[in-house]
């Protein structure tokens, strides 16, 4: 109640806010510079798209525009002798003028005049289909996704959406530890809160929006010097600091509020700052829910230019994550019992630091990134909450992830080639402590070992790019081998030989033929390398080996216009080595998508599957007046059983299509909707015999899966329509932003699984058969979907 009246409140202050209209007082300025050297290009006609305003570069390679409408806008940059490029996305305002450095890259073809021909989709030589620019306008407006990132992605092709509230990665039928997180170079291994560890996922990104300039997606054809991940890639670039003055920013969102300071230090010095803090352990707590989430997330950037040929960046991202249970709830509900009893409190804290330093030449530039990235994850559990005895303790976990990274990289050009080529080095520490007792077909078994393993991971790549045939035909070769020191299966990088072939043939000067195909390899989670079985490291006994995966991918792209594309793409991915679960009789490929540890077992590299579909996009892209992203795709996956039976995975949606628009209004309104549409998801009914034991039971604090019947049922599809309303003001002093987004409009109720709780008597006493060793159970239906107003206002000053 208190929540829709304050949605209705602010509704109404918004669209009866008699309009202001100010001067167009925006600049934007920075400098546009040959990548290859670092220099600057003198002369340089500079557009802002959509407009005939525009100016040209001094010899310096600086321009500055001026008396700019405030808002989103993209710049034109064309110069004879290079590619004519459309810039990244950039917001300006009357408030502090805007910086963007525009790269341009030289042109094989001898132009006898200036055009501007450009392409707002940017794809790279390496990786010519299955990679999406996502542009800042989009991740700042995107209904339904609350300025988070990791739900932003879910409006494009491949991506799997699901009606909960998690940001699992799951792309294009494989599963959610299967990609990988880039920010400014440096890899990020947790991009989430309450993250579950082996895997991607959790319910809020620890991204801040506020500091996204843009985001690279790839599904696939990942460049060689991006490694371990079989079916998504992301690379998030970061905006700079302001050069010319201090400046910040306060915004509260759906979940959290947020402060924002960026500004010079010094000359040639940038920084920009960032810090988060939720309140959802308040509003849970009003709203009865079993469970009271808080987090806290920082992140920063500091660049400095050392001189025209050497730069440092330094950034860092961090969490801090605590779950307890709400144990104040007067009598629970069966499903507020139900979580209650399976959840455990969590505590969970991650960071990631790294430096990167560039040094530029004439034809290139040499990339050193240094980092160090520390995950500690500690989660405990009692029969029904009960602390009173240790003896109640069903769990008692705490593992440390530490990763220090070393990467180094050569980009050359020489002529219409393009080499990439390096060496990476980790050392990583992996610690567990896990007293447990888990129950098995054989009964009740303890799970009760001390891990402190340390491995060294080393890999080598390299990549060449050419453009022939009037630059009509561009292929590209990449080559990539890792190993490490945990057995003698993974030592060897010729076991983990990774070649790439990527070819795109341009038919006419709209429409574009292209191919990926591609051996990768990824190294199953720390959880499955250090677990222990009689103070055996098992799964190190069982020779565990890298995952490999096949690609093999084809499509055809149509780009009428500059701002619209149109792309159809078909994909085949082949996995062996999946680690396959000794105990559960399931590869761990189907396993990710919840809160907890993924691989903290004994598994087998045994398992095989496959995912396979076609997927279908449209985009068209203005940062003045509409844009639409349409997407459909058509996915089957499957792994084998323990018979060697192909069986779909937890993934396998068949039919995921996602339409997002937004449209801009005048006086700085928008609107925007986002509509979801995903086949019912397969999933394993209970096994209700081991389920109602009740030292099972009170092992795990909930039932059971039946493992000989795994995926043998199917949810109702699941479809949801967002709405978001965005209004700004742009004035001298200060830029206001309100904006309301509401999720799940017309009250969609999806179809979960139903819930199992133990009957009680008029005592509230469990009730029991068989001489007190089953507890009589009850099948409760579930369902979830509820409308979900929220709020968000951002001051800049």
């Amino acid at each position: 109640m208190m929540r829709n009246k304050a949605t209705l409140i602010l509704s109404l202050m918004l669209f009866f806010t008699t309009p202001v209209v100010w001067a167009q007082q925006a600049s934007i300025h920075g400098r546009v510079y040959d990548p290859a050297s670092n220099a600057g290009l003198p002369f340089v006609n500079v557009v802002v798209s959509g407009t005939t305003l525009g100016t040209v570069t001094d010899e310096d390679g600086s321009y500055n525009l001026t008396g700019l409408t405030p808002g989103f806008i993209r710049l034109e940059v064309s110069f004879v002798g290079y590619e004519n490029v459309i810039s990244s996305e950039v917001e300006v305002s009357n408030l502090k003028p805007a910086y963007l450095d525009v790269e341009l890259e030289k042109s094989n073809t001898e132009l006898s005049e200036v055009t501007v021909s450009a392409s707002l989709f940017r794809k790279t030589e390496e990786s010519p289909l299955s990679l999406k620019n996502i542009g800042i306008s989009e991740i700042e407006n995107s209904p339904g996704a609350n300025r988070d990132i990791s739900k932003v992605i879910q409006s494009f092709a491949g991506v799997q959406s699901t009606p909960s509230f998690r940001n699992d990665i799951i792309i294009r039928g494989g599963g959610p530890s299967e990609s990988r997180f880039f920010l400014d170079g440096v890899e990020v291994p947790n991009i989430n809160h309450f993250a579950t560890q082996g895997a991607s996922g959790g319910p809020v990104g620890i991204i801040n929006a506020d500091l996204l300039r843009e985001v690279n997606y790839f599904s696939g054809a990942f460049p060689a010097n991006r490694g371990n991940a079989m079916s998504g890639v992301f690379e998030f670039f970061q905006v700079d600091g302001n050069s010319d003055k201090f400046r910040a920013q306060a915004s509260v969102g759906a979940s959290e509020v947020t402060g924002t300071i960026d500004g010079p230090l010094g000359e040639n010095t940038t920084y920009i700052f960032s810090a988060r803090r939720s309140y959802l352990e308040f509003l849970f707590g009003l709203l009865e829910l079993p469970f009271l989430p808080t987090f806290n997330d920082f992140q920063f950037k500091l660049k400095t230019k050392l001189d025209a040929k050497n730069e440092l960046t330094f950034i860092g991202l961090g969490a801090i994550d605590k779950s307890t249970l709400n144990l104040d709830i007067e009598d629970p509900d069966a499903q507020q019992s139900y979580l209650l009893a399976f959840l455990p409190e969590n505590k969970q804290w991650t960071y990631t630091v790294g430096v990167v330093y560039k040094h530029f030449r004439e034809n290139g530039y040499q990339t050193l990134v240094a980092s160090r990235n520390h995950l500690s994850n500690s989660a405990i559990k009692y029969l029904d909450n009960d602390d009173s005895s240790e003896a109640n303790k069903t769990l008692d976990y705490l593992s440390e992830e530490i990763e220090n990274k070393f990467r180094y990289e050569n980009t050359a050009r020489f002529g219409s080639v393009k080499l990439n080529f390096g060496a990476n080095l980790d050392f990583v520490t992996y610690t567990n402590s896990t007293k447990q007792k888990r129950y098995y077909d054989e009964g009740l078994v303890d799970v009760n070992f001390d891990t402190d393993l340390n491995v060294v991971k080393w890999g080598i790549f390299g990549q060449a790019s050419n453009k022939i045939l009037d630059d009509r035909l561009t292929l590209s070769l990449g080559i990539r081998m890792d190993a490490n020191n945990y057995s003698s299966s993974m030592q060897s990088l010729f076991d983990q030989l990774s070649p790439r072939l990527s070819a795109s043939y341009q038919l006419t000067p709209a429409w574009s033929l292209n191919f990926n195909t591609g051996r990768y390899y990824q190294l199953p989670p720390y959880t499955a390398l250090g677990y222990k079985k009689d103070d055996v490291l098992i799964n190190k006994v069982n020779d565990l080996k890298y995952i490999q995966a096949d690609h093999l991918i084809g499509g055809i792209e149509y780009q009428p216009r500059s701002n619209v594309v149109f792309s159809v793409e078909a994909f085949l991915k082949q996995y062996t080595d999946y680690p396959f679960s000794v105990q559960d009789s399931v590869s761990l490929a189907n396993l990710g998508a919840d809160f907890g540890v993924v691989g903290s077992e004994e598994v087998r590299s045994i398992s095989e599957g496959r995912a396979y579909g076609a997927e279908f996009q449209t985009r068209i892209a203005s940062s003045n007046k509409f844009n639409l992203n349409l997407s459909y795709t058509w996915v089957r996956s499957e792994f084998d059983d323990k018979n060697g039976e192909a069986l779909v995975s937890n993934w396998d949606s068949r039919h995921m299509l996602v339409l997002t628009s937004t449209k801009k209004l005048k006086r700085d309104w928008q609107v925007g909707v986002r509509w979801r549409y995903v086949g019912g998801l397969p999933y394993t009914p209970y096994d209700l015999d081991r389920s109602s034991l009740v030292e099972a039971w009170n092992q795990s604090g909930g039932p059971y899966l039946d493992t000989d019947r795994w995926n043998t049922q199917r949810f109702d599809a699941f479809h949801q329509l967002d709405l978001r309303i965005d209004k700004a003001y742009y004035l001298n002093k200060i830029t206001a932003k309100f904006y309301i987004d509401i999720q799940n409009l017309y009250n969609f109720q999806n179809q979960d699984k139903d819930i199992l709780v133990r009957q009680q008597d008029a005592n509230g006493q469990f009730v029991t058969t068989d001489n007190g060793t089953r507890y009589v159970l009850e099948r409760v239906e579930n369902t979830s979907g509820t409308v979900l107003p929220t709020i968000g206002i951002i001051l800049e000053f």
